[in-house]
């Protein structure tokens, strides 16, 4: 009877280093190696999408009349430790490290090249 009364956990954003419009590496799954921008991150599940990395194929199925289906290939999710910034000047990927610089601002830097993000 109580496995059936459990209670949700209140969602966590996770801070994340990798943010929207960086240059990833794959370490990790099929895709190992491949390379692509970040379309886009989700803080709640830990999660990114990258760009031409773990495609799925999705069949669409026709809204009106007279119109066929379609076949979509599409990026899905993928965690976001499966991933780190990849430098295309030293064409190397690294972690991230924060910095912070003599006027207080906050920057990302490469931790293997010491090359700034932002």
């Amino acid at each position: 009877m109580a496995n059936l009364m459990q209670k949700t956990k209140p969602a966590k954003r996770i801070k994340m280093r990798i943010r929207k419009g960086d240059t990833v590496q794959v370490i990790n799954g099929k895709d190992k190696g491949k390379t692509g921008e970040i379309l886009k991150t989700l803080p709640l599940e830990n999660r990114v999408i990258v760009q031409g990395v773990n495609l799925r194929t999705r069949h669409i199925k026709p809204t009106q009349d007279g119109e066929s289906g379609k076949i979509v290939t599409e990026e899905a999710s993928m965690h976001a430790s499966k991933v780190m910034i990849y430098s295309t000047a030293k064409k190397v990927a690294s972690r991230v490290e924060l910095i912070v610089e003599k006027d207080g601002t906050k920057k990302r830097r490469l931790k293997k090249t010491g090359e700034l993000i932002d």
